[in-house]
């Protein structure tokens, strides 16, 4: 309910405030607003004059010359106003949400993956796409505007009560008419501007999924089941849109009413007064002349409701994503170099470790250790917790309980960036940036030289089929690598781990999803990657991992089976049986 309760003068003020260091740019620019506000005035007290002038015979050609330059030169100084006030405050919008959506990348980095994994990606579409730009092009320019609304109102209603007491006092009761109906209104438009936004967001989600899973839709002839269930979300976005004008309507409406009775009543007081020689009837023609231009300030400021309350629903959107809990990086210790801790501390350790989604728990007290150069093979059905125990290796979750070590050190316990240097991660599924082959390849080390991307291009079998492209290592590649075959998207993600050259390698099946060929490639290219590394490998393939130092069979979030391929055949439990029945 507070948040209905917001005054539109709280709205600006919350829309400054998160300028951060812009907002002292944006509050000079009321200065020339407020002045261009009383040159709007101008011509109306102008014409006041000369009416008043030439009814008492007093206008003479000299007057009419200074009349109209005071007029041609509010023109002009409203224009220079103008042009002050956008610099001030219209660049600083734009600066603003640069500046945002850099601080929106940074937080995103140091989120947990699971944030990207629960249906948040609409979310954060909406809210680049949609809010901020919102934001930026609807309402960083009206602020002065709406100061300028307000000065210009004031003094609409103190040249009331120059005309007549009376009058002023007929014009600030209608006055406070208007706000008190404008408030419900701004209530009335806040609480839909939430909906209208939800519903942008599901929107959004919905268009996504379906592009992303258009390959599938197609293959399975379910374009029409697709495309329905997108059109209804397209029909609820309108059918929103439509409910929000038709609530927010009646309310304008009623605005519009007391903006007409308010002027009607001023004409009547005004028409009574001079009938009974109480005001000149200079003044009731400068009355009228101010008349239908009368309540144009506080008529202008409430036409912005329905971007301001939008607005305020944007801003909530965009605080609730900065304040997803980040990842603790307030680590201060440092990985020791490989080769410099005594052989007994093992390379890698989990101690006790459990972990859980939310309220599903999904590791149970896992704990076993890999000395320098090991290979740690994690097999077991899908959904066991392999890729979870990986995953929480490199961080992208923390563990609920117990501790993982490298080297000795606590990874919570020393910064982020630290720990990734000691990692690197070939990922069943890669991912590649629409960028040239160099630059993708360069990100496992962005001062690389030419000849030394070349160099692990080489030794990733990538080289060949590089060279063959139209420009080489200089050819950019389409979003996601999508104009190379998942192989060659494979070896190039092999080659940017080799040149990151980190002393532990996490590999989830490399070679699962690729064609006979291109696996005898990329096997070459693994066994080029792991020389010297210790190593903790998915493996669907149980052929790939016989020669594993340790082989851990994970199932239901625990070890059930720890040993070397002949020691588990041996015991002809759980792995023997996935052996044979891959064999077989």
């Amino acid at each position: 309910m507070k948040r209905q309760n917001k005054s539109m003068i709280a709205m600006m003020h919350r829309l400054v405030n998160s300028c951060g260091k812009y907002k002292a740019s944006i509050r000079a620019s009321y200065i020339p607003g407020f002045l261009k506000g009383m040159c709007m005035k101008a011509p109306l007290m102008i014409s006041f004059l000369l009416v008043t002038g030439f009814m008492a015979g007093t206008v003479t050609k000299q007057s009419c010359l200074i009349y109209g330059a005071v007029l041609l030169a509010c023109v002009i100084l409203q224009a220079v106003l103008q042009n002050v006030s956008d610099r001030l405050q219209s660049a600083a919008g734009f600066k603003v949400f640069a500046d945002k959506r850099m601080q929106l990348g940074d937080h995103f980095r140091k989120l947990s993956m699971g944030y990207f994994t629960e249906g948040n990606i609409g979310r954060v579409s909406s809210v680049l796409s949609t809010d901020m730009n919102f934001i930026e092009e609807n309402c960083m320019m009206v602020l002065e505007e709406l100061v300028g609304f307000i000065i210009s109102q004031a003094l609409m209603i103190g040249f009331m009560f120059y005309l007549g007491w009376q009058l002023g006092l007929v014009a600030t009761l209608s006055l406070a008419l208007i706000i008190l109906i404008g408030n419900l209104t701004t209530r009335k438009s806040i609480s839909h501007s939430i909906m209208k936004q939800e519903c942008s967001e599901k929107l959004t989600s919905s268009v996504l999924e379906f592009a992303e899973g258009i390959g599938i839709i197609k293959t399975f002839n379910l374009l029409g089941e697709k495309s329905k269930a997108l059109n209804k979300s397209f029909e609820k976005s309108c059918d929103e849109s439509i409910h929000f004008e038709m609530v927010y309507a009646p309310w304008w409406s009623g605005l519009m009413l007391a903006y007409g009775t308010g002027t009607a009543l001023v004409l009547l007081v005004s028409g009574i007064l001079s009938a009974k020689g109480l005001i000149s009837i200079e003044f009731l023609m400068g009355m009228i002349l101010f008349l239908f231009d009368l309540f144009a300030g506080i008529k202008a400021y409430y036409g912005s409701i329905a971007r301001l309350t939008v607005t305020d629903a944007c801003l909530d959107r965009i605080e609730n994503v900065f304040e997803e809990a980040e990842i603790k990086n307030e680590g201060t210790e440092s990985i020791p170099e490989p080769g410099s801790v005594d052989e007994s501390v093992p390379e890698i350790s989990y101690q006790n470790v459990s972990f859980a989604y939310g309220s599903k728990d999904t590791l149970h007290d896992i704990s076993f250790d890999a000395k320098r150069g090991e290979m740690i093979a994690l097999v077991g059905p899908s959904g066991g917790g392999k890729t979870t125990i990986a995953n929480l290796l490199a961080r992208f979750w923390d563990a609920k309980k117990g501790r993982i070590k490298i080297r000795g050190k606590d990874i919570t316990k020393v910064p982020v960036s630290d720990l990734m240097n000691n990692i690197s991660m070939v990922f069943q599924r890669v991912y590649l940036f629409q960028d040239t082959i160099f630059n993708n390849i360069a990100m496992g080390k962005t001062d690389a030289t030419r000849e030394e991307v070349i160099e692990v291009a080489k030794k990733a079998r990538c080289y060949d089929f590089i060279m063959q492209l139209p420009d080489g290592f200089d050819t950019v590649i389409g979003e996601g690598g999508s104009s190379l075959s998942g192989g060659e998207q494979q070896r190039i993600s092999i080659a940017r781990c080799m040149l990151k050259d980190a002393p532990i390698v996490i590999l989830d099946e490399a070679t699962a999803s690729v064609d006979a060929d291109n696996e005898h490639f990329i096997q070459e290219a693994i066994s080029e990657l792991c020389r010297g590394k210790t190593l903790i490998v998915i493996a669907h393939r149980l052929n790939t991992i016989r020669n594993a130092d340790r082989i851990l069979v994970i199932r239901n979030g625990q070890i059930s089976e720890s040993g070397t391929h002949d020691e588990l055949m041996e015991l002809d439990g759980e792995y023997a049986g996935m052996v044979n029945k891959q064999n077989s």
